[in-house]
């Protein structure tokens, strides 16, 4: 008698659950936090923000930092106005990524009803600020010194 090989139901769902852990782990982690995500783009912000700085300076000329809750831009300032950066292919303007964001800046350096706006000028030393960017639970900081050094908390 010829004996038939397979695999047991038992066998079957054990694969099966294995396979849906792993898809489920797989999953969890393609799939960044709302934590990680705010940090990423804060991450992005500081670095842009350390070339505004320093563009600023090489330049001769103010650059901003203009922000709402849906996108950002750098501005640079022409005569009396300021105009945007947007032929530039770093400082152009960006929505972020998980929008809207609330931000805020301490010391205040923006009246009510405008875009949250930070100046760089032409001096390599300006005043120290804390840009808080804000997502759901999410919180995460970007700290400049004054004098060229951000770090994101």
């Amino acid at each position: 008698m010829k004996q038939v090989r397979g695999f047991t139901l038992l066998e079957l769902l054990v694969v099966l659950v294995i396979a849906g852990i792993l898809m489920g782990v797989v999953a969890f982690n393609a799939m960044p936090s709302e934590r990680q995500a705010l940090q990423n783009e804060a991450q992005r912000i500081a670095l842009l923000l350390q070339l505004a700085r320093d563009e600023a300076i090489v330049r001769n000329r103010p650059i901003a930092f203009e922000a709402d809750s849906e996108r950002y831009r750098f501005l640079i300032r022409d005569g009396d106005k300021w105009e945007p950066l947007s032929q530039d292919d770093l400082l152009h303007e960006r929505e972020f990524k998980r929008a809207p964001l609330a931000l805020s800046i301490s010391p205040t350096v923006a009246a009510e009803n405008n875009p949250l706006r930070i100046i760089f000028g032409r001096e390599p030393v300006d005043k120290p600020f804390v840009l808080t960017m804000a997502a759901g639970d999410a919180n995460v900081a970007v700290r400049a010194d004054g004098i060229g050094h951000f770090v994101v908390e």
